[in-house]
């Protein structure tokens, strides 16, 4: 048998406070066992923390809360977690009724404002007029290529790409995102693999990771420029809407 076996906690009998007549060691460990801290064990039995922590090392920590507490406090935010789901569900399902079918013209608005959010924008530093969409999220990617698509866009114009971390799974990246392309994973152009650094904060990782798709249109310099010109529209109009009238 191995010398390095696990602590489990100690059974319910063991809780019971120790003897009145108990020695301070002896003390220590059952207040230990009922799941005192360090600073409630030397308050009452009158030793050195150092002291306490010699003689309750090998006792499993105690939870922040005592274990009763604990269920209590899962069972009732538990059920209020499910509630606040059950609202966010039933708002969301209510928001997405009042959209309803869009017309040509609202779908033309919507994806001028979501290419000038999200795509690639010529700077004054850098005049680069073309058209190149870069995300990560699969609402965004469909809205954008059924734009696309009305705008007269011809798959022969249309170049696409992964962009996803070195560590990811990319062969299967690859083929999610050809798949909503409607292409086949050899018709994609070379994957763009970004360096790993590892990174507690970094949460681009797991099955649901898939990278960023980039989408680009050859020859698109007329295009981008109507895309600006929809968008001084779309702000255009909204001032005038606001503006006072005489």
């Amino acid at each position: 048998m191995s010398d390095h076996t696990e602590h489990r906690p100690a059974p319910a009998a063991a809780t019971k406070p120790a003897p009145p007549d108990a020695g301070p060691r002896e003390r220590a460990r059952a207040l230990r066992r009922q799941g005192r801290t360090y600073a409630e064990i030397v308050a009452e039995v009158g030793v050195a923390k150092s002291t306490v922590s010699r003689w309750v090392r090998d006792l499993p920590r105690p939870s922040t809360l005592p274990e009763r507490l604990r269920r209590m406090s899962e069972a009732r935010w538990g059920r209020h977690r499910r509630e606040v789901a059950l609202r966010r569900e039933r708002t969301r399902a209510e928001a997405a009724a009042q959209v309803g079918r869009l017309s040509d013209r609202e779908l033309l608005l919507v994806g001028a404002g979501l290419y000038w959010a999200e795509g690639a924008k010529s700077k004054p530093y850098r005049t680069q007029e073309r058209v190149l969409f870069v995300n990560s999220d699969l609402g965004m990617i469909r809205v954008y290529l059924e734009w696309l698509r009305l705008l007269g866009v011809g798959r022969e114009r249309l170049r696409f790409r992964v962009m996803i971390h070195e560590t990811a799974d990319v062969a299967a990246a690859e083929r999610f995102w050809a798949e909503q392309a409607g292409i086949a994973v050899g018709e994609l152009s070379r994957t763009t693999l970004k360096r790993h650094r590892p990174s507690p904060g970094r949460r681009h990782t797991g099955e649901g990771y898939r990278g960023c798709f980039v989408v680009t249109v050859l020859n698109s310099a007329d295009l981008y420029r109507r895309i600006e010109g929809w968008w001084c529209g779309i702000v255009e109009a909204v001032v005038s809407a606001a503006r006072p009238t005489g």
